[in-house]
């Protein structure tokens, strides 16, 4: 297996490049290509594979979608896809997975649905609320998993219900659909129905000209009386931003990441918040949004309920041997169904590099020690891959097993941190 070498890195300022963010592109293209119109996505580098997964279905239903010198021109299909019968992958593409799945089952047809193994192993808990509004599916291998064959007519309820601890993507999955098609009330349940992805996807409904109405954790959607906004700019992801500003802290430098604001729809703003408890001053500067953490020679331990952005717990952990004192993260029971466990990837990855960590039920706590050389196993999730690398750069002798799965969302991760260790 392919592996790369963390080179310890010697602390200087530097400047960087993320790609945009999947979260928001996704969701965009999803709603052009289902609204009336064409629309410009302007954004930076989209070569993510959960991106390309969702392009390549939605050209395999018939949407012309066209790269320009700003990003993708999609002309939209009115809510009626001109192919009613494809197979279609969705890779290990979460947001393609939950969405697309969706939004078929909206706007009816007879699909296959196959996927990676990775994403074989997770759960698709909405097609249970899809099946009970009259979606058909046939099972290929595990039930509620992929692979599958959908059968719909089109969804006619007019209200739906779904759990939100499971996965707040079944959420906006629904609403986005609702926003392009027919009139719906959504419930939401659970512990995470104010969760930053959702007011997202509503804050990209408003955007695309849909209604929006909330009441509590009931959610009033209807479709855009008009044609949809011709632009629409992608922010850059600050989930892959927050792995370069983490090492503002950690060793005490400025980092600046091009095409940030803190002025953001994304929830992990929450972990620059985090950030700033421990000394680290943000600066919107006109090339983009400036850590300094010039001055910080320590930082303490966490103690942090994660739960509404629960992808930055990694970057948490992987921080937390250098901390002075121990670091609990808690709100992350839901990662253990995610790319792979995450809670057990933080307990076992620290605990093979000498690092004291134990795994609850609903997170983990890690206490601060000496990082002994070896292998950081990321179980195919390119977070843990991208996560760790902080750890090696800091301590230095650590290796990453299977650095490709990081294309996942960020394909140049590795030659960004090379640049700025050879630097």
């Amino acid at each position: 297996m392919e592996r790369y070498f963390v080179k310890q890195f010697k602390p200087h300022d530097f400047a960087v490049d993320v790609p945009a963010s999947k979260s928001i592109f996704n969701r965009a293209l999803l709603l052009a290509a289902l609204g009336t119109g064409d629309v410009q996505l302007a954004c930076g580098a989209y070569d993510a594979d959960d991106t390309t997964a969702l392009l390549d279905c939605l050209t395999r239903l018939g949407t012309r979608i066209e790269r320009t010198n700003a990003g993708l021109l999609v002309r939209g299909c009115g809510g009626n896809f001109p192919v009613r019968r494809a197979e279609l992958n969705v890779r290990s593409a979460g947001t393609a997975a939950r969405f697309l799945v969706t939004a078929l089952a909206f706007t009816g047809g007879e699909y296959l649905f196959t996927a990676s193994e990775q994403m074989k192993k997770r759960p698709m808990d909405v097609l249970s609320v899809l099946s009970k509004a009259g979606v058909l599916f046939e099972f290929l291998e595990r039930p509620g998993h992929f692979p599958f064959r959908m059968h719909s007519a089109g969804i006619r309820a007019d209200e739906l219900s779904v759990d939100t601890d499971l996965s707040t993507q079944y959420a906006s999955g629904i609403l986005l659909s609702a926003a392009c098609l027919r009139p719906l009330t959504l419930h939401l349940t659970g512990s995470r129905t104010q969760g930053s992805y959702i007011e997202m996807t509503l804050e990209l409904l408003r955007a695309f000209g849909a209604a929006v109405q909330r009441s509590g954790d009931s959610i009033v959607v209807r479709p855009a009386a008009g044609p949809i906004p011709a632009r629409f700019e992608v922010e850059s992801d600050l989930s892959a931003a927050c792995y370069f500003y983490a090492m503002a802290l950690l060793f005490g430098i400025r980092v600046l990441v091009r095409h940030i604001r803190f002025e953001t729809l994304q929830g992990d703003v929450r972990f620059l918040r985090l950030l700033q408890q421990k000394g680290v001053r943000f600066c919107d500067t006109q090339e983009g949004l400036l850590a300094d953490g010039s001055g910080i020679s320590s930082f303490t331990g966490f103690d942090v309920c994660m739960r509404d952005y629960s992808d930055q717990a990694l970057t948490l952990a992987a921080l937390a041997p250098f901390a002075t004192s121990p670091t609990r993260i808690t709100g992350i029971g839901h990662t253990r169904r995610q790319e792979c466990d995450r809670i057990h990837a933080i307990a076992a990855n620290l605990q093979a590099l000498g690092v004291p960590a134990s795994e609850e039920t609903d997170g983990v706590v890690i206490h601060p020690a000496a990082v002994h050389r070896g292998t950081v196993c990321t179980f195919g999730d390119h977070r843990v891959a991208m996560a760790f690398t902080l750890t090696g750069l800091k301590a230095g002798g650590i290796e990453i097993d299977d650095p490709r799965c990081c294309a996942k969302t960020f394909a140049g991760y590795f030659d960004a941190i090379d640049a700025i260790t050879q630097t």
